[in-house]
């Protein structure tokens, strides 16, 4: 299994891991390409094809505290194939996510999840925070 930065070659692959409808896939192209600076997505290979991806979306935090460079990031859209799921290919997908958030400096990196998925962002490193508050309009 290799995981690599996914490139915008990759779109019609991440388009069916997330199940983008197929008359929707000119629209997801070109939001991949708009977006290729804050939205870095990572694919898992295997056997010839993308087993898995994840998606690392780089935001700014307005600029304070001694830097103007502020960025976190937040994971999105973390998805294996059914076949390939229990290999280890979400982790290893969190862990080049969170390798990427290293070299950039980035603040603190966030996981909006699921409850069956807590457990595995826990056991990767996230912990829960009391200071996140959600607003739902």
């Amino acid at each position: 299994m290799i995981v690599r930065r996914g490139v915008l070659e990759d779109a019609a692959a991440l388009a069916e891991v997330q199940g983008i409808n197929p008359t929707d896939f000119p629209a997801y192209v070109d939001w991949v390409a708009a977006h290729a600076e804050s939205h870095l997505p990572f694919v898992a290979e295997g056997d010839g094809q993308v087993a898995g991806a994840a998606w690392l979306h780089i935001a700014e935090r307005v600029p304070g505290y001694g830097s103007l460079d502020r960025q976190y990031g937040d994971v999105q859209s973390v998805m294996v194939r059914e076949r390939y799921r229990n290999q280890g290919i979400g982790s290893a997908l969190i862990a080049a996510i969170l390798t990427e958030a290293r070299v950039r400096g980035l603040l603190h990196v966030t996981v909006h999840s699921g409850r069956r998925a807590v457990d595995f962002y826990v056991r990767s490193g996230f912990s829960h925070h009391r200071q996140l508050l959600l607003w739902k309009p």
